[in-house]
């Protein structure tokens, strides 16, 4: 490798690598205060080693040392000989085992020493340092590559892949579970959008086969009865498309974030859909009865929640049976509230009926009546308003669905735009 290659490798290494830089900080930082420690801790052995070679001889008793055994702070012409004062280390001058200059000597022999001894330790401890450090992070950062090569395999076929990481409960720990719970959520809004589009073409197919199916066999011998009953049949096919191809625009519409919000006055609206909605509850026998305890303003789109509110209203008409009811009451402390008879609802199967082309009995079939994107609608313009919607299974049959929207406070009406 030539020494240009060597560089930007090295520099790739300690500039881009979490290990490296974690490293370099923590093993800086201990070798630093190790090293400090040492030195702190020589200068304080040798102020002892001084304090005990000066002990040996102090001014009070030097006067019983030779003049030339004593130290150099304390000479004869300072203090006399006296042979008659005891010497400080007892016994006889022919017993001392050094002299003065055998002892500063032996002083700079043990500071020598003590010198090379902590220069060692501080080299071995700046190289224990970084490589357990480098260790330790490399087992520290573990989860962490496990979680980059897991994102790394992810693709469209592989999202029921999961980390899985074990361990004790901490940060790493929070952050796979986080990334395990999104691959949750991605998994869980591709198989929709994957239910979605299978269910989408089989609608859209199923007007064109009918229609192909009735001008194929009612033209093959035409007659005046025949092009009628051709005519009806394909007027239908073709209303059923409409209402379809309608639906999911304005599925798409409500999923979109609403960018001009106005007041709403929510009790005139569900006043409004009520009444159009009576002829459409007649034909299938039902009654309908509203309730409305005071105003309630809403702050979003009139058109979307005129919509949301007559989808409501018609699959609690349309979803019935003959000589049911359809409550529609509407307060401001638990929202909208549309109740109707009718046949009984797995309570396992309520929340699917908010997905797109869900029918209870039949999915992914036709219906004279609609195309199974009512409540799906009803449930994308509640999140784009910041609402939620919820249903319960009646246990005498039908559902019980409670719309909530932000209420907007009468004196934040004219700050609404």
């Amino acid at each position: 490798m030539t020494r240009g290659g060597a560089a930007r490798r090295v520099t790739s290494v300690f500039g881009g690598s979490v290990r490296a830089r974690m490293t370099l900080l923590y093993g800086g930082v201990f070798t630093a205060i190790s090293l400090a420690v040492l030195v702190v801790a020589q200068r304080l052995q040798e102020a002892v080693f001084d304090e005990k070679m000066r002990g040996l001889t102090r001014l009070g008793s030097v006067a019983g040392l030779p003049c030339d055994v004593r130290p150099p702070e304390a000479p004869c012409s300072a203090v006399p000989y006296d042979p008659k004062v005891p010497s400080p280390l007892g016994g006889s001058t022919s017993d001392w085992p050094v002299s003065a200059g055998e002892r500063m000597e032996l002083q700079q022999d043990l500071a020598n020493t003590q010198r090379i001894i902590i220069l060692a330790a501080m080299a071995l401890i700046v190289v224990l340092s970084f490589v357990v450090c480098w260790w330790l992070t490399g087992r520290l950062l573990r989860p962490l590559h496990h979680v980059t090569a897991t994102a790394r395999r992810l693709s469209l076929s592989t999202l029921h892949e999961r980390i899985g990481l074990t361990g004790p409960r901490d940060e790493l720990r929070d952050l796979a579970d986080t990334f395990d719970a999104m691959l949750d959520r991605l998994e869980n809004a591709m198989s929709s959008q994957r239910r979605f589009v299978a269910n989408a073409s089989h609608e859209l197919r199923t007007p064109l086969a009918v229609q192909r199916t009735a001008v194929e066999i009612g033209l093959a011998d035409p007659t005046p009865a025949k092009v009628a009953r051709i005519r009806t049949e394909l007027l239908r096919t073709t209303d059923r498309s409409e209402r379809l191809i309608e639906g999911l625009l304005t599925l798409a519409k409500g999923e979109q974030e609403i960018d001009t919000k106005a007041p709403v006055d929510l009790a005139a609206v569900t006043e409004q859909v009520a009444g159009e909605h009576l002829r459409l509850a007649e034909t299938h026998g039902v009654t309908v009865t509203t309730t409305t305890t005071r105003p309630v303003t809403v702050a979003g789109d009139e058109v979307l929640i005129t919509r949301l509110v007559a989808n409501l209203v018609q699959n609690a008409i349309r979803h019935n049976h003959p000589g049911g009811r359809v409550l529609v009451e509407l307060d401001p402390g638990t929202g909208l509230l549309v109740s109707n008879t009718g046949p009984q609802v797995p309570p396992d199967q309520v929340d699917g009926l908010f997905e797109p082309f869900r029918r209870l009995h039949r999915d992914r079939t036709g219906s004279a009546d609609g195309a199974g994107l009512g409540l799906s609608i009803v449930a994308a313009i509640a999140r784009a308003h910041g609402g939620t919607v919820r249903a319960e299974a009646n246990p005498d049959g039908g559902l019980s669905i409670v719309l909530a929207l932000p209420v907007v406070a009468p004196a934040e009406e004219h700050a609404v735009h």
